[in-house]
């Protein structure tokens, strides 16, 4: 053993490696991404690891592996559990032989994604096992946990930690390399009677399931990550008690330092619910404030098993109004809480709180080519009747203004669905659908056939960036590379296109802004369904050599390049433009738009 210094996505990865994991896959989200880069870096030579195209394909080869007795860990953000769910239930009626573990990266804020949902309560309707870690040292050993539950119960197991606990970092005493389990894979047994999902299989299956989940309830109700602190029935005649779990439980931790002891229940598997330690910590207590984050699953377990036993305690919590219904809670917000429910007055901060930080808005990079792509669309489309349906990517913040571009955001891949049916029902308007090139291989294509098949008409636009930027540049099959650093044939997006139907593909590189007008226009007008793709990589992986200057003697004060194109690096002092050399990435944008010609530098596009 040896004491490093990790996220607590780095931990959860080393954690399945100590366990033996033969195979890990997943498809970049925040705040799970992590997990897998930290796997692909520190694996043996007999662990594969990928990034699947979608939720659903990882799901589904995780799914297999376990079918051949291997361990599996799959990995993604709440958002893509949606995406994961049709082989997870299934999979969890049929069982699995090997350990499957699904981390799911919870984002209470939410902080970088479109809902809140709560994992835990996907839990309980798959009917899944979850463990929920309240650190990056507790992560560490629940993942390993987690495949011991999953091979000896035969399910896929949930690991759900939320932004904080993925993101933050600690020193942990992890395993050396030497120490690591090595799980051998028995391989694939052919067994219809078992692999096959019919009615009947499922039937009995879920039977098991219930009866396993019940068993479930007692075996967590005496493992030690679930417990009361302290033991002792009662504190000083206190009559109270706190309910917590995941990184709240750290919060209280915090608030009881500050505030006193007070008997609390640490739930580590908030389902199955461990029923039997749960009776014995409310035994005695007149009041319980359930602290945590998301869905009420803890205070709507205790509810009912106050109900089930006849049990007079009084449950606080979110559908009391005592805990914030949604959002992030916070040290200083738990202790207020604990603190009114105690009856104490809340701790004075010392020294005093800084004043809040100013509100930054995102915006896309000085020199984004989505920036350029927006604009030529914006440009060419000037006064007609149009709608642009965005998407999930670093261009969703194309909606910001002057650019005013993202008219819809959904989820991954909704804006050519969107786009076509507004096109159905309007017939005088352009439609236009935006989508990354990752995004495109993700859950782009079934829209695509969809429309081609259903005689649509709309333009879609893929930015293709040559990366997965949003979570961290990714490959995906159009970079040409995998995460197990294999040199691969790059997917061709034009010919995926091609293949589906659509016959009008354009390629154009959006820093040419003339060229890019000329091509909306020319394309947008085709009948059917029509594509550009515009091509330019990331600034952030391909940074120019030259920055554009601008000459003061020939600036007319217009600020045409600021109002235009809102790029960071642009700024007005003294009645002039000026380009911050520190931001700018040369990219000629503002160059082209000027009226005057007082920009120059910067890498030509034409």
């Amino acid at each position: 053993m040896h004491d490093e210094f990790v996220m607590g996505n780095e931990a959860i990865a080393l954690g399945a490696l100590a366990a033996g994991v033969n195979l890990v896959c997943g498809y970049p989200g925040t705040p799970s991404t992590e997990v897998l880069e930290t796997v692909a870096k520190r694996r043996g030579e007999n662990v594969y690891v990928e990034w699947s195209v979608n939720e659903k394909v990882a799901m589904e080869i995780a799914g297999g592996a376990a079918y051949a007795g291997a361990r599996a860990l799959v990995t993604m953000k709440q958002m893509g559990l949606n995406v994961a769910s049709d082989p997870l239930m299934c999979l969890e009626y049929i069982g699995v032989k090997g350990g499957l573990v699904v981390l799911v990266a919870d984002d209470p804020g939410p902080i970088s994604s479109q809902t809140e949902q709560d994992t835990r309560s996907f839990a309980s309707f798959s009917k899944v096992p979850v463990l929920d870690p309240s650190s990056a040292a507790e992560a560490y050993a629940m993942v390993q946990e987690a495949f011991e539950i999953s091979e000896k119960y035969q399910t896929p197991v949930f690991l759900r930690p939320t932004t904080r606990v993925s993101h933050g970092y600690a020193s942990i005493s992890v395993k050396d390399p030497e120490e690591y389990t090595v799980h051998p894979v028995e391989g694939f047994v052919k067994d219809s009677s078992r692999w096959v999902i019919f009615p009947r299989l499922s039937f009995g299956n879920h039977r098991k399931i219930e009866e396993r989940n019940e068993q479930l309830q007692d075996v967590f109700s005496d493992n030690p990550l679930n417990r009361i602190e302290p033991e002792e029935a009662l504190l000083s005649g206190l009559r109270r008690g706190v309910a917590t779990g995941g990184f709240n439980y750290t919060y209280v931790m915090e608030a009881r330092k500050k505030l006193g002891a007070i008997r609390t229940l640490k739930v580590s598997t908030p389902f199955p619910f461990p029923e039997k330690l749960a009776v014995r910590f409310l035994e005695g207590l007149d009041e319980v404030l359930c602290v945590e984050e998301l869905d009420p699953v803890i205070e709507r377990e205790l509810i009912y098993l106050c109900g089930k036993y006849g049990l007079q305690t009084k449950i606080l919590g979110k559908m009391t109004g005592h805990i914030p219904r949604s959002g992030e809670n916070s040290r200083d917000s738990v202790t207020a809480a604990l603190a009114g429910f105690m009856n104490l007055p809340v701790p004075a901060e010392t020294p005093e709180a800084p004043p809040p930080l100013p509100v930054r808005p995102p915006v896309l990079c000085a020199g984004c080519p989505h920036r350029a792509s927006f604009y030529a669309v914006k440009q060419a489309m000037k006064g007609r009747k149009t709608v642009f349906c965005g998407d999930i990517g670093c261009y969703t913040l194309g909606n910001a203004m002057p650019l005013d571009m993202v008219d819809t955001c959904l989820c991954m891949g909704a804006g050519l669905g969107i786009a076509q049916s507004l096109n159905h029902l309007e017939k005088d308007r352009s439609c236009f659908a935006f989508v990354g090139d990752s995004t495109f291989f993700a859950s782009a294509l079934p829209g695509v056939v969809n429309a081609v098949y259903n005689q649509a008409e709309f333009t879609l636009i893929v930015l293709d960036n040559s990366t997965t930027a949003m979570t961290g540049h990714q490959p995906h099959p159009g970079t040409g590379r995998t995460m197990m650093g294999e040199v691969v044939e790059k997917v061709s997006i034009e010919n995926v296109l091609k293949g589906i139907g659509v016959t009008a593909v354009e390629t154009v590189d959006p820093l040419n802004h003339k060229l890019a007008v000329e091509t909306v226009r020319k394309t947008a007008d085709l009948p059917g369904v029509k594509a550009i793709i515009f091509r330019s990589p990331c600034v952030a992986l391909f940074r120019a050599s030259s920055r554009v200057t601008i000459d003061p003697e020939k600036c007319i004060g217009c600020k045409k390049c600021i109002r235009e194109i809102g790029c960071p690096a642009l700024s007005f002092r003294g009645g002039k433009a000026v380009a911050d050399i520190a931001q700018c990435n040369g990219c000629t944008l503002c160059a082209q738009l000027c009226p005057a010609g007082a920009i120059t530098g910067g890498e030509s596009h034409e």
